[in-house]
């Protein structure tokens, strides 16, 4: 397998799997896109393994053995290292956030259930904040540094926003990330969420994380103006995508058991117009 095919299976992964991330991210240069969708591709895969892989404990370890090969300059047959393989040779990557993500992803094996805030968003930075991190040498090469809380505040709104989204089909899986404190706070029962039931207190809750993610956003927008052009319009849109759907968990009432949110075609489009996208084509 040539290098463009594999990025064009790592392409295929990220359009099948994230639209909002596909369609935000394809307004980029040809190149960095590519880029992006080999570190999508990257991060899908040890994802997947933890949520539907049939023996995760053992095929994440061989995930990781594989990228400890990676790093010490072994490549495998495979679509996704041959395409990252390409973008470290191109790129300044750095490899720290590789690993965090892979200490996130086994976070999920061993911890259902999350005391404290602060413990559930080391969890967000290591599934989710350390993807802009990965991202940046792309999208910001000589801005790292400047973008770097703001990346990490950009993956911690985004995770939660999953979390909001998710409570039911994380129940189903056995997993409660909603903080044990917020919910003894609020009156919210486990049982209360394994039956599906959209209370006043449960509402109220759902809106104290919502905020908390709303709160990450508008910190890490403050920093956006730093990104390139091309790059600053692909992160403002991913943004912006993913915060409306908090929005769309409140216009359908709450219900984030028997319903899975999303941002119509109808929306985004309108979100990237409103950013002065009309004259930009997303492919």
């Amino acid at each position: 397998m040539n290098v463009k095919q594999a990025y064009a299976q790592c392409e295929a992964v990220t359009a099948y799997h994230s639209k909002t991330f596909y369609r935000a991210f394809s307004l980029l240069p040809y190149d960095d896109r590519q880029a992006i969708w080999a570190i999508y591709a990257f991060c899908r895969r040890v994802d997947d393994i933890v949520d539907e892989g049939e023996q995760p404990d053992e095929q994440l370890q061989q995930f990781e053995k594989q990228w400890e090969a990676f790093v010490a300059g072994h490549t495998e047959d495979d679509f996704m290292w041959i395409a990252l393989r390409d973008v470290f040779s191109r790129y300044d990557m750095d490899v720290e956030p590789f690993w965090h993500m892979i200490e996130g992803q086994k976070m999920d094996l061993t911890v259902h259930r999350y005391d404290t805030f602060p413990q559930l968003l080391r969890y967000c930075y290591c599934v989710a904040s350390t993807v802009g991190l990965m991202l940046l040498p792309i999208l910001a090469p000589h801005r790292r540094e400047q973008l770097k809380e703001s990346a990490i505040a950009l993956g911690e709104a985004m995770q939660l926003t999953n979390i909001l989204r998710d409570v039911g089909e994380d129940m189903m899986r056995g997993r409660v990330y909603l903080p044990r404190e917020w919910m003894n706070m609020y009156g919210v029962s486990e049982q209360q969420i394994a039956f599906g039931q959209v209370t006043s207190s449960f509402i109220d809750l759902w809106e104290h994380i919502a905020q908390e993610a709303e709160n990450r956003y508008a910190e890490a927008e403050k920093m956006f103006s730093l990104y390139p052009l091309s790059a600053r319009f692909a992160v403002k849109g991913a943004a912006l995508m993913y915060k409306s759907i908090l929005h769309a968990v409140r216009e359908q009432q709450y219900d984030v058991f028997t319903k899975r949110a999303f941002v119509s075609e109808e929306r985004k489009k309108a979100l990237l117009q409103q950013m002065g996208g009309e004259n930009v084509e997303v492919g």
